[in-house]
């Protein structure tokens, strides 16, 4: 195993360059999905009212120091080089603001250094979804809600926020309780009251709510602020690491109520909100702002229709019957303050309905207007640091991929981008021969045009970077697929003994194609997750609101001694790859039943390291032969990686047979 530190890695137009000047292809995973909440008995399985919020730690996410080794060297086998390593703000400062958890900065410094003897690359990822654990999701601390003015232990009551723990009945015998939390459900809290007001005042309470402020800084000069704190206390640690490449500055960020209408429903895309509706109540901004008040609202509910291809409205449905208002005695909303609406007779009455659409006769643009200077400011406040840290940016999570980005970004700003199957994501279903596409209401007949379509979809995130500085390198930071497909049917077919690849057929062919799609992009990406604690129980999975899309699980760990053991689909994932091109990318192709691994690149002699490729001997079993004509074969240090030097400026095609 090649233990050296990765050389320094940089951007050059739109790709990643590492020192010698060789092209890099980043083929990450990332760690983990239990990074979200506390260790150890933070799990969404573990019943909470968050009331210790200010005593958690997070460390031992995503393992205790103990077990770095062993993790590192069994990622590091299965070939991947690079890490997207998750934290949080909570996990940095949620004892209360400016109170940072120095002893969790210490641990996380200490991992982000193992990572480098195993030879990874580290992104460090500001992880969040749905704004914080205390509105179903993961990220801010709970002081922040107390700081801005809401009860947060009112939301769930209040349908302000779906927050698994509330809604969870734990002496339930069944794991799987849809009709209390159904799958994936955790991300309607984008639409839902607390996510909209949060994401407003973090991005916009300059613009929208100029006089709300908190110690004397409006609100989100406050938020932001400390939210900036708490990442330069962490870079701050790591400053001194090499194979630090950056900063994924905010996992799916959200524009809240930004550059939508006050009180007309989104039900379906159009031209003038093209932005996809989820599953759930239609909550508008004003029906938000209701429920907060205390108010009982009436809601078109949608639902996933496959007939019909899509989203659809199924009746309506009521929320915050019981009328529980949100903000803090004594505290009033900001929003109306700042004229957005009157209360009257019990009721709401939108003043503005073009309030977060339009401002001093200006239209709002948010990407612009609000996540540009955002980014900006992210950046310097990171580069004052350490300078030559890359800025790896994502747009809207569910804004138009075509106007997601900001026009303007900071220097080496990459675009981070995520992309799933999401019909297989909310489904947990391997639809085939014939496919549904449900975001855009496609029908998908047959294998290769399913994968197909998931390269469309990869080439529109793909498209964004080519806007962003004239040009950017993109690297996909979220792509994978549930392993708790069917119910579980894996499980427990490995639970009654079958521990060969059967079990895994549908996982597997689901990542092949993934994988066959980036490779005909020559697009780097960061696979969604490694969970060191992942159970194969449907209640536990990665231990976060029930998903299991993790590669490993401690439940099918049989031989301590081989590295493989735990791994889920092995042969969805383990590819080989070009981790170093000296040269270009021009395309590369991997057939695993032949086995036959093909690279074509446009060699540049003049770049003094070869071209590595990595190679797992599970995928060619037999051993194999490289046909690779007037290349140089030199000497390595690792059994899985073959080096091969180019000579003369020209393009080289070379195959790996099996």
């Amino acid at each position: 195993m090649d233990r050296q530190t990765p050389p320094r890695i940089a951007v050059r137009g739109d790709r990643f360059i590492d020192a010698h000047g060789r092209e890099v292809m980043l083929r990450g995973v990332n760690l983990g999905g239990d990074s979200k909440v506390p260790f150890p008995h933070g799990g969404t399985h573990i019943p909470s009212d968050f009331s210790d919020h200010r005593t958690v730690s997070f460390i031992g996410r995503p393992f205790p120091l103990a077990e770095a080794d062993t993790h590192f060297r069994r990622l590091r086998h299965w070939g991947f080089n690079s890490l997207r390593l998750l934290t949080t703000w909570e996990a940095v400062e949620h004892a209360g603001p400016g109170c940072y958890d120095e002893a969790y900065l210490d641990y996380y410094a200490r991992i982000c250094e193992l990572a480098g003897t195993h030879g990874f690359y580290v992104l460090v990822d500001f992880h969040q979804d749905v704004f914080s654990r205390m509105t179903g999701g993961d990220g801010a601390p709970g002081w922040v809600f107390e700081a801005v003015g809401l009860d947060f232990t009112r939301f769930a009551a209040a349908d302000a926020a779906h927050v698994l723990q509330a809604c969870y009945d734990y002496h339930d015998p069944r794991p799987r309780q849809p009709e209390r939390y159904a799958q994936m459900s955790w991300a309607n809290n984008y639409n839902m009251p607390a996510n909209g007001v949060m994401w407003t005042l973090f991005f916009g309470g300059a613009r929208f709510t100029p006089d709300f402020h908190i110690d004397g800084q409006n609100v989100q000069d406050y938020l932001q602020g400390h939210f900036f704190g708490a990442q330069r206390a962490l870079a701050e640690r790591i400053a001194h690491l090499p194979h630090v490449m950056g900063f994924d500055i905010l996992n799916e960020p959200s524009s809240g109520w930004i550059g939508r209408s006050l009180s007309r429903p989104h039900l379906k895309k159009t031209a003038e909100d093209p932005r996809p509706v989820l599953p759930g109540p239609a909550w508008t901004p004003l029906d938000s702002l209701a429920a907060l008040q205390g108010m009982r609202r009436e809601l078109p509910n949608m639902v996933i229709s496959l007939p019909r291809l899509g989203i659809v409205q199924k009746g309506t449905r009521i929320v915050n019957p019981q009328g529980v208002r949100v903000w803090l005695p004594g505290r009033d909303d900001p929003f109306e303050a700042a004229g957005v609406y009157r209360r009257e007779a019990g009721a709401v009455i939108g003043l503005r309905e073009e309030f977060f659409q339009q401002q001093d006769g200006q239209r709002v643009d948010f990407a612009n207007d609000h996540l540009a200077p955002f980014y900006e400011r992210a950046a310097a406040n990171l580069r004052a640091v350490r300078s030559d840290w890359l800025v790896f940016a994502e747009p809207d999570l569910l804004a138009d991929p075509q106007h997601s980005f900001p026009r303007q970004l900071p220097r080496d700003t990459v675009n981070a981008g995520h992309c799933y199957e999401v019909t297989t994501l909310v489904l947990k279903r391997v639809l085939e021969p014939i496919g549904v596409n449900l975001m855009h209401g496609r029908v998908l007949f047959g294998a290769r045009r399913i994968e197909a379509d998931y390269r469309h979809e990869l080439m529109q995130v793909q498209r964004c970077s080519a806007r962003v500085n004239g040009g950017c390198p993109t690297l996909i930071g979220e792509f994978g697929i549930p392993f708790d497909l069917r119910d579980g049917r894996a499980y427990r077919a490995f639970a009654a003994g079958d521990h060969g690849p059967r079990p895994w057929r549908a996982h597997v062919r689901a990542l092949e194609r993934m994988y066959n799609a980036l490779d005909s992009l020559g697009l780097s990406a960061m696979q969604w997750n490694y969970t060191a604690s992942n159970r194969n129980h449907l209640a536990i999975g990665d231990g976060w609101n029930q998903e299991d899309l993790s590669i490993f699980s401690e439940d099918q760990r049989t031989n301590p001694t081989d590295l493989d053991s735990g791994g889920r689909a092995l042969d969805g994932f383990v590819r080989p790859y070009p981790r170093f091109i000296q040269g270009r990318l021009h395309k590369m192709h991997f057939d695993p039943r032949k086995p036959r691994f093909e690279l074509c690149f446009d060699a540049d002699p003049d770049v003094a390291a070869p071209t590595e490729i990595f190679i797992p001997a599970r995928r060619f079993p037999n051993g194999y032969r490289i046909d690779a004509p007037d290349l140089v074969r030199e000497e390595t240090r690792s059994a899985d990686t073959v080096c091969l030097r180019a000579l003369k400026r020209q393009r080289y095609t070379l195959h790996l047979i099996g």
